[in-house]
């Protein structure tokens, strides 16, 4: 704007006034080429720099380079950003600006997508509590020592931009559920749409336009949760723009460099702690912060009256080993149930098998390969017929005892038919526990008899209820003059003569 006032100023100098070139050019300090220039164009003037000089950034040029072709050769999700580019060259001796490393990895990225075009969108808002947005992503981790690759489930409210992410080692519906009961545990409430792509997690069938059949379990979920779900356009990942761009700024903030945990439960502390500290940052459409906005959300939120029970539902069949087989583990049911149908609840972090309305056996879930894990409990039926399996049963060989019940095993296992009597105190103490057994095999071997009868008459006085010292006798029964007692009725029968 100023250089158009001086060309208008100069123009009227020399052209209305008269003046001279080399003394318009004196007054205002210019040169008498650049004077001459101003006079002969009533255009705005333009500069369009032929090359650009890089000073600082030029002897990194060819590092650079070379860390953008082999980042073209990795995963779209383990690339470098610019802003972890410029670290990387600052760590080289770089001293320049993020600014030079930001235009040069465009330039680099527009020659190699040349025909590629901007698209337009129209700008969006949202009520308080009206929409979420849900999407999945692959991260890199190193837990317990070992690089493996995570799926996180992504959570964000439109209105607040409030976020939460949650890791698992699979994408399986248990998992969908179970990421919405501690997201909307996270957020305090529920918004009254979610969004998502078309997971078959979520979306049973895709019809023409947006009419969906929605999977039962899964709808099962949003009627105990009362919000309604929406399904995007397929290949129309902007109809949830918010929760998309997410996903690579959660990964350059929290998975930049790989983070190192010892299990998922670690992880996923830190995880919700870091979307609690990032919602300090300012809100982009308001002059707050998010945590901010999100407080204002909530109250527009539905309440959430009880968590959802986030299981996925299957039947079994129990092989004669008492053992039903889920993702190449097994888990061990009650001998009563082997080879039989058994229905087996499948959540994010446990295996429950119910039969006959209740619940038989929980194990925590494993996500290895060829483990087996045994309940020694359910086998004990077995032993009344084959208590030999003692010795060299799986559940039993590396079944952990308090010391001294493991001190009355290897006693008892050393006598002949020992086995029979060890299987005999185990029978007795189902319904007792090992804490009542290992008390009473302490007192047993505090005698220094630690035989099976002395270990279950002491197993039986320790459960035993304690007995009513004195009786409730109903009003009508009770005596008002009770009876004396005399002996000598029984002297008098000494007197009687036997013929």
């Amino acid at each position: 704007m100023l250089i158009m006032e001086t060309i208008a100023k100069i123009r009227r100098r020399h052209l209305v006034n008269g003046e001279s070139i080399s003394a318009i050019a004196r007054s205002l300090n210019l040169s008498r080429n650049t004077v001459k220039k101003y006079i002969n164009t009533s255009d705005e003037p333009g500069y369009q720099r032929q090359r650009q000089y890089k000073p600082q950034l030029g002897p990194f040029l060819d590092i650079l380079d070379k860390w953008l072709e082999h980042d073209q050769c990795l995963p779209k999700p383990r690339r470098r950003s610019s802003r972890r580019l410029f670290e990387g060259l600052q760590n080289e001796g770089y001293h320049g600006a993020y600014d030079s490393i930001q235009r040069h990895v465009k330039i680099y990225k527009a020659s190699r997508n040349p025909s590629k075009l901007s698209q337009a969108f129209v700008p969006l808002s949202f009520a308080p509590g009206d929409v979420g947005q849900f999407d999945w992503s692959y991260e890199h981790v190193v837990l317990g020592g070992v690089s493996q690759t995570i799926k996180l489930a992504h959570f964000r409210l439109a209105y607040s931009r409030q976020m939460f992410v949650i890791a698992y080692p699979r994408e399986t519906q248990e998992m969908v559920l179970d990421a919405h009961v501690k997201a909307f545990a996270f957020f305090g409430g529920v918004p009254h749409q979610m969004i998502y792509d078309n997971l078959k997690t979520v979306v049973q069938t895709v019809f023409a336009g947006k009419s969906r059949r929605f999977n039962g379990r899964f709808m099962t979920l949003a009627n105990h949760y009362l919000f309604e779900p929406v399904a995007c356009t397929p290949a129309s990942g902007w109809e949830k723009g918010q929760v998309e761009n997410q996903v690579g700024n959660i990964r350059e903030w929290l998975f930049t460099p790989t983070p190192r945990f010892a299990d998922f439960t670690g992880l996923n502390a830190w995880l919700a702690q870091r979307c609690g500290e990032l919602a300090s940052r300012r809100h982009p459409q308001r002059a707050e912060t998010i945590a901010d906005a999100m407080q204002d959300e909530k109250l527009a939120l539905n309440p959430v009256s009880m968590p959802f029970d986030s299981y996925v539902e299957q039947l079994l069949r129990a092989s004669s080993t008492c053992l039903i087989t889920i993702d190449r583990n097994r888990y061990s049911v009650p001998a009563a149930w082997a080879g039989k149908i058994i229905s087996v609840r499948l959540s994010a972090e446990r295996v429950r098998v119910v039969a006959e309305g209740l619940e038989i056996a929980s194990h925590a879930r494993v996500f290895g390969r060829d483990q087996v894990f045994c309940d020694p409990w359910h086998y004990l039926p077995i032993l009344e017929i084959k208590p030999g399996a003692l010795r060299h049963g799986t559940p039993f060989v590396n079944w952990v005892l308090p010391p001294s019940v493991e001190r009355v095993r290897q006693t008892l296992l050393a006598q002949p038919k020992g086995d029979r009597a060890f299987a005999d105190i185990l029978l007795g103490a189902r319904d007792a526990g090992l804490e009542a057994l290992d008390i009473a095999c302490q007192l047993a071997l505090e005698y220094g008899k630690p035989s099976a009868a002395v270990i279950l008459n002491e197993l039986r006085r320790l459960v035993e209820p304690p007995r009513n010292p004195s009786l409730d006798v109903p009003e009508s029964l009770r005596l008002f003059t009770e009876p004396l007692a005399d002996c000598t009725r029984y002297d008098s029968l000494l007197e009687v003569n036997y013929v």
